[in-house]
Parts: C-alpha cells; sequence; structure tokens
C-alpha cells in the first residue's frame, strides 16, 4: 500500500474523522474532503488512490459525483456507503462506475477489505466483465419467480415489497434470494449487483 492514497468524502465532519482513524491505524495514508465538490477540485492531480463517499451529501450527490468524474476521465476506483433502503442510489452509483458499496451499519474490516480489493483493481470486477457467457449461463439456471426476485433486488426493493408485489411469502423471498446467491456464484448483494450491470449492459451493446 505503499503511496496509496485514500480519499473520503462525507459532509459529516465526525464521520469524516471516524473513518480517517480507522484506516490510518490500518496502515493507510488518508485524504478528508468536506465535499463532493472540494474532492472533484483535487481529482486531477489524484493518482493511485481510491475513493470512499457518502452516497447522500447535500452539495452533489456520491452519483453525481462519480459521472463528474466519469465525464473527467478519472480512473478512481470508487467504494460508495449507502444508508438502509438506499440500495437503488448504490446501483446507480455502480452504474456510474462505483466499484463496490457497503451498507452502514458495518464493521471496520468490511470497509478494509472493500478499499484492499479496491487497491488491486477488484479482480473479481474483471472477471465478471470478461465472462459474460458463464454469468448468462448462470442466470439461465434460475427459475421465472427467481428471476423476478432478481430484478425486484437489483432494483433495492426490500424482502416486505418484493412479497407484496409477487404475492408470496417474505420467508419465500428469502429462500428465494439464498437460491439466486447460490446458483449465480455471488458473495454478496455488491458483486449480485455487479453481475446485473454485466448483463444488462452486454445486452444493451450486442
Amino acid at each position: 500500500m505503499d503511496n496509496y492514497v485514500v480519499h473520503v468524502v462525507d459532509d459529516e465532519e465526525p464521520v469524516r474523522k471516524s473513518l480517517a482513524f480507522l484506516l490510518t491505524m490500518s496502515g493507510f495514508t488518508v485524504r478528508v474532503h468536506e465535499s463532493a465538490t472540494h474532492f472533484l477540485d483535487a481529482a486531477p492531480t489524484v493518482v493511485k488512490a481510491c475513493l470512499v463517499t457518502d452516497l447522500r451529501m447535500p452539495d452533489m450527490s456520491g452519483v453525481d459525483l462519480l459521472e463528474r468524474l466519469g465525464t473527467m476521465g478519472a480512473n478512481i476506483p470508487a467504494i460508495v456507503i449507502t444508508g438502509h433502503g438506499d440500495v437503488p442510489m448504490a446501483v446507480a452509483a455502480m452504474k456510474a462506475g462505483a466499484v463496490d458499496f457497503i451498507e452502514k451499519p458495518f464493521e471496520d474490516e468490511v470497509l478494509i477489505e472493500a478499499i484492499k480489493r479496491a487497491a488491486s483493481q477488484l479482480e473479481d470486477v474483471v472477471d465478471i466483465s470478461h465472462d459474460v457467457a458463464s454469468l448468462r449461463a448462470r442466470l439461465d439456471g434460475l427459475s421465472v419467480r427467481e428471476r423476478q426476485v432478481l430484478t425486484a433486488i437489483v432494483a433495492g426493493l426490500p424482502n416486505k415489497t418484493i412479497a407484496y408485489e409477487l404475492a408470496i411469502s417474505q420467508r419465500t423471498v428469502e429462500v428465494h434470494r439464498a437460491n439466486i446467491m447460490s446458483k449465480m456464484q455471488a458473495k454478496s448483494l455488491p458483486q449480485l449487483v455487479r453481475m446485473a450491470i454485466a448483463l444488462e449492459a452486454h445486452e444493451r451493446n450486442s
């Protein structure tokens, strides 16, 4: 991690200080920014780094920040931190270029491991983007109901809403979610979302 810098963007000072302390104690070099605008000013000079940003900020959302970075051509791996119920925004952030998202509250190690993966350019993302045929085969292995549940999951709907819309019990939704994760060989919700985005992009471009 020599010369690797983690840039933290959050409008709340206590959060910035807490994350800076955690990451510094974990051996990272950290820079904090109180707004997305502040980080954008520094972005042209940022190299060998990753970005950790909150999704909901007053001046510019995390999604807008990533879209601006994409327009600038800045190649900075980004991890977004989301509140409960913000999965739709997290999905939008990943479509805008985020490599991972983490839902609050989270364990310290979850963030640290996400940053380490970002530092190594998230090899699983590379694998996903180059292995669409395998993903398609996994998707074809889902039942009609499982594909309906998958669509709802990626849309960010909670189990209760999925159960209501599909007229099934929440317990049945949970069983379907477990089956989907297993059949798609996804280790986490962010990875499942990345798979869905890769398939969507492939279908759109084919």
